[in-house]
């Protein structure tokens, strides 16, 4: 009887020690997760790098785009019409929420680089590639602003809005212009390379947000500023002086931004003046003659294609910007062969920032990849002969 009785009391010491045993478990694989996390968020901040906002680039480079097709136009041509109906105003809210999302999403990221590894973003500051992307936050966020369907150009939040992203360019600007005039003369060759459009692009947004609220002056500033310093780089680039720093083959992609310089100059000049004139013309056919002169070398692309990597989205955003240009000009001939150009444009256009979102949504796991060309070119830092 008395074994009997103390049966009772042995049973709730087992159970308490597999209670016991089981939360300590269940602690264990509670903090396994939580170090896991914050493994995986440090990896993610180390990889992440300004160049990612190429997406949010072209994003707010198409959003621009359809906002022109379904605005009103006094072109009277079928096939413009046609055009402009088939971009319901509903999709074209989405694509702009869309882009908004995105770029607040990489700011916040590139937000958290900053405060829990700024030495990372230095030596990106400081890198003659990672420092021209810095400049792509600020023109899609001018982008958004150009294209936004709830802001007047004639608002004070418009004014506000564009100081606040027009400012950082301007600061920029001093910067990278900066070292050109004080650096020694080699030192332009050796940094100058295809991402340095980027900062004469982030100009000429500027400008051209400027000229949609009349403010011509600062307009005709930023586009000065950012045309001088497109011909220098131009010319720079064209010779190709021995001794600079080459691209990876997988960074090659930043080629098109050659025509995308000269095609968003057009777009600004016709916005300060308010007529698509020779002038703008001019730029629209140099920047349509490199476009055909990059589409006739296929092989300099054929190893950046080989496999997906966040630098194809550098062909969005040129092909965007020359279809607007194409929109532009067809409207002042208004010729059959003009339309037909915009067409093939557009649709080039739409259908290659499609195809680059279908391939980022397929391939997620490959956006932040251990063999990254600018991370690797960041991990080489500090760079002597590029140090203030």
């Amino acid at each position: 009887m008395e074994i009997q009785g103390s049966q009772p009391e042995i049973n709730p010491v087992i159970d308490t020690s597999t209670a016991a045993a089981a939360t300590t478990n269940e602690s264990f694989l509670i903090i396994a997760a939580k170090h896991s996390l914050i493994m995986s968020f440090k990896s993610i901040l180390t990889k992440f790098h300004a160049g990612y906002f190429r997406i949010s680039l072209s994003l707010g480079g198409q959003t621009l785009l359809w906002k022109t097709l379904i605005g009103p136009t006094n072109d009277t041509n079928t096939l413009r019409h046609v055009v402009g109906h088939l971009l319901h105003p509903t999709a074209f809210l989405v694509l702009w929420c869309l882009s908004l999302f995105v770029l607040v999403l990489l700011s916040l990221l590139y937000l958290l680089r900053c405060l829990f590894y700024f030495k990372l973003v230095k030596a990106e500051f400081l890198h003659h590639v990672g420092v021209n992307y810095l400049f792509a936050p600020w023109i899609s966020c001018l982008l958004l602003l150009q294209s936004a369907p709830f802001i007047d150009s004639n608002s004070e939040s418009y004014l506000v809005l564009w100081w606040v992203f027009a400012v950082p360019v301007v600061v920029l600007d001093v910067k990278i212009y900066g070292q050109w005039f004080t650096k020694g003369k080699k030192f332009l060759s050796m940094a100058a390379n295809p991402t340095s459009q980027i900062s004469v692009i982030g100009n000429l947004v500027g400008a051209q947000a400027a000229a949609l609220m009349g403010w011509k002056e600062s307009a005709v500033c930023l586009f000065s500023l950012g045309m001088v310093h497109y011909l220098v780089l131009f010319v720079t680039l064209y010779q190709r002086l021995s001794g600079g720093n080459p691209l990876p083959a997988m960074l090659r992609p930043v080629f098109f931004l050659f025509f995308a310089a000269p095609s968003v100059a057009s777009l600004t000049w016709e916005s300060i003046v308010g007529d698509f004139d020779i002038a703008s013309k001019m730029l629209f056919f140099l920047s349509l003659f490199l476009f055909t002169s990059l589409v006739f070398r296929p092989t300099l692309f054929k190893r950046a294609m080989r496999r997906f990597n966040v630098a194809w989205w550098a062909y969005s955003f040129p092909l965007t910007v020359l279809a607007m240009a194409s929109t532009q000009y067809a409207q002042e001939v208004n010729g059959s062969m003009a339309h037909i150009l915009m067409l093939l444009l557009l649709a080039l256009s739409v259908l290659v920032s499609l195809a680059l979102i279908v391939f980022t949504l397929i391939n997620s796991n490959m956006l932040l990849p251990d063999n990254d060309p600018i991370a690797s070119l960041l991990s080489q830092l500090p760079i002597t002969h590029l140090r203030d």
